[in-house]
């Protein structure tokens, strides 16, 4: 989306509470990897998204400082689960910390280690409601398949940073990453078992369910 109209759509939108605003300027305040957060329009639409779906268990694939997991945990029903996975104790402290703050660190349960190992290390049951994927890009396609098959009939998975800049649109482009989120979108378009759309928030938002 172009800056000027992301800007006005955010204006637009349901704003950050004062804790999210805190926790942008903290993780703003750790220079380049900053750029690995969620923007507050694409906030905005995961806290809508959980508030009108009422996950009952959701799944966050790379947390960093924690403010989409506390977009969507803002909006859990009491006794609701948001279980986020994650490899970087540095990060994920500053996400606990404003958890605990906003008043939802109880529904949030932080697993650190491999995502792949704590996805399958998951029950069959109960089947998962809501889904972010945001972690390294390569391993999108293992995320998915191992996510898809506990999907609830009417969950949703929505994966982040589908359109890398523009760079998945070039075929010129030999990005590592950009091949690996084009290999990856073809996946998801070829998959008969799901019904997708792109949309242009953020750096590119896919949001995927189970055909009925």
């Amino acid at each position: 989306m172009e800056e000027r109209a992301a800007l006005y759509a955010a204006a637009h939108s349901l704003p950050p509470t004062e804790i999210q605003r805190e926790l942008i300027k903290e993780t703003a305040s750790l220079g380049r990897v900053a750029g690995m957060q969620i923007g507050p329009l694409q906030g905005a639409f995961m806290t809508v998204l959980a508030t009108a779906l009422r996950p009952r268990l959701a799944v966050e694939v790379g947390t960093f400082t924690g403010y989409s997991a506390l977009c969507v945990a803002s909006a859990l029903d009491p006794g609701a689960q948001l279980i986020c996975c994650d490899v970087s104790e540095e990060w994920t402290s500053i996400a606990r910390r404003y958890w605990e703050r906003a008043g939802v660190a109880d529904r949030i349960d932080l697993r650190i280690g491999p995502a792949l190992d704590t996805l399958r290390a998951l029950p069959p049951e109960p089947l998962i409601d809501l889904v972010f994927i945001d972690a390294d890009k390569s391993s999108y396609p293992d995320y998915y398949d191992e996510i898809f098959t506990r999907l609830s009939p009417g969950g949703v998975i929505l994966v982040d940073n589908v359109l890398w800049g523009g760079a998945v649109a070039d075929a010129a482009s030999a990005d590592d990453t950009a091949e690996a989120l084009r290999a990856f979108n073809d996946h998801v378009a070829a998959d008969t078992r799901a019904s997708s759309v792109m949309l242009p928030i953020g750096d590119g938002l896919t949001m995927i369910s189970p055909k009925l």
